[in-house]
């Protein structure tokens, strides 16, 4: 299994990473994850999906960091690897 590859149902997902379904949503509708949408609407978690809901419960729930500052770490992380491809992964 690829780390892109969606195989994770938004249940065995939740399960995974020990938060309820309705959170996974919420950190969806937020921005703060993309799953991928079978053609019936369903939402797949791949592997690198799961590492990132582990992160944002960790600075959610261990930091006490706020959607919008979980999403600006996101965001700053995101900025980072690209600059660092774009160097060379120097």
């Amino acid at each position: 299994m690829t780390e892109d590859r969606p195989v994770h149902s938004i249940s065995a997902a939740a399960e995974l990473v020990g938060l309820h379904p309705q959170t996974l949503r919420t950190y969806e509708a937020h921005g703060l994850v993309r799953p991928y949408r079978a053609d019936n609407g369903q939402r797949r978690y791949s592997a690198r999906d799961i590492e990132r809901l582990r992160q944002i419960r960790d600075l959610s729930q261990r930091e006490g960091i706020n959607t919008a500052g979980i999403r600006r770490i996101i965001e700053l992380q995101e900025l980072l690897l690209r600059l660092q491809t774009a160097l060379g992964g120097r």
